[in-house]
């Protein structure tokens, strides 16, 4: 880990418009809220929600932008009014919900999608209609390779997950000497999945490991069991998966049946990371080490995560995940923009979304704040690597912020 990576990580931690009228200020988010997903959907819903009910409320415990102001103070007092459409993990059915939300409901601006497929298309739709789009959730790199001039993305991307795993790998060989030499690919192959696969891929060779499987399967099928006898034959060390929720639970029952265990599963968040994932899987779900943008026990060195994951909890009953922080994060950045903007006007959000500099303290996240390059993706983003340790997701890396040692290898699933 680079002395300026650990150096911006640690201090993240620490740290001309229209008119403007009280009415309310519509915004349209979209999320799977049927099909496999419904879970993920639910809390990434439940996550806008509450930040968009903080913004119009009093409630001033939570230091953060926007929170407790009653509104947005730019904009007269008016408050946030979101507008949830499913998608259903279908890219087609995001397009024309994001469609409907600007022809029919009128929205000021789109927040979405978490499936990198859908946000793909539904971005399209409000690229063609000049309406902003914040991305919160979706990590696919091409989504801001498209030259496109409404979208925006607060989350940081899947290059920068995957050249954290190998520092991560790099990290444990120098500080404990675990040697990785073999690795193999699991990924869904919608653009989530195969975009992370090509670059785990890259990153592998080029930092000197051998790829000895890669495989990419049709997401939310019923078995896996030729891709994990795949694996198995293979015979790697490591095997990086990118899947979704149904796709992650089915993967962990596939390899149990089959007596598959690699020395170690390095996942790339996504259902992995979900909380449905660990209530399903219980003791088996232990000791997966995952990418992550956000974990509870980082409260410890930023306590406003802890007040805000309190709020969440109190509210739903389950802790935020790094999807649901990072839906709350996606709309306390697009509040603190319109309400800058002054007004509902695409254009003028859209210069003000250009203009965000948010810093580290005025986020839940581990980032050096959202701060947009000429793409749209925030500059400022980190990313963290979790471990599922006794039921609850721990920071391992980088050791300066980590909490747990890491369990390395993954112990046998009998006994448990």
């Amino acid at each position: 880990m680079s002395t300026t990576f650990r150096a911006s990580l640690l201090a993240a931690l620490l740290g001309a418009a229209l008119p403007a009228t009280a009415e309310d200020v519509t915004i349209g988010v979209i999320y799977p809220l049927t099909g496999a997903a419904a879970s993920t959907g639910l809390e990434l819903k439940n996550a806008a929600q509450l930040a968009a009910d903080l913004i119009n409320g009093t409630e001033k415990s939570l230091a953060l932008p926007m929170v407790g102001g009653g509104g947005l103070p730019g904009l007269k007092g008016a408050k946030l009014k979101l507008v949830f459409a499913d998608h259903q993990g279908n890219p087609q059915v995001g397009a024309s919900e994001a469609e409907r939300l600007i022809t029919q409901e009128k929205v000021a601006a789109i927040q979405g999608c978490y499936f990198s497929s859908v946000t793909q298309t539904a971005s399209q739709t409000a690229e063609r209609y000049g309406v902003p789009f914040l991305n919160d959730s979706s990590s696919s790199v091409g989504l801001t390779q498209r030259g496109f001039k409404w979208f925006f993305r607060t989350t940081p991307n899947d290059e920068l997950f995957v050249q954290n795993a190998f520092e991560f790998l790099k990290d444990l060989e120098k500080r404990k000497g675990i040697k990785v030499k073999r690795i193999a690919i699991l990924a869904e192959n919608t653009e989530f999945g195969t975009g992370a696969a090509r670059l785990q891929e890259k990153y592998a060779k080029e930092n000197g490991y051998e790829v000895v499987e890669k495989i990419l399967y049709p997401p939310k099928g019923t078995q896996l069991t030729s891709e994990v006898q795949k694996l198995k034959a293979a015979k790697p060390d490591v095997v990086f998966q990118s899947s979704y929720l149904s796709d992650a639970i089915l993967s962990m029952r596939t390899y149990k049946d089959l007596g598959f265990l690699p020395t170690a599963l390095l996942a790339n968040d996504a259902g992995f990371n979900d909380s449905e994932f660990l209530k399903t899987m219980g003791k088996d779900g232990n000791y997966v080490i995952s990418r992550e943008v956000w974990a509870l026990d980082l409260a410890a060195l930023k306590p406003v995560i802890g007040k805000a994951n309190d709020l969440y909890k109190a509210r739903h009953g389950v802790n935020f995940n790094g999807n649901s922080a990072r839906a709350f994060t996606g709309m306390i950045a697009l509040a603190e923009a319109i309400n800058r903007a002054g007004s509902t006007a695409p254009e003028a959000i859209q210069a003000a979304l250009k203009a965000t500099n948010l810093s580290a303290d005025q986020l839940i996240m581990p980032w050096g704040g959202i701060q947009y390059d000429e793409n749209g993706q925030n500059r400022k983003g980190a990313g963290i690597i979790v471990q599922v340790q006794d039921g609850k997701y721990v920071t391992v890396w980088p050791a300066a912020a980590g909490t747990k040692d890491v369990v390395w290898p993954l112990p046998a699933w009998e006994g448990r």
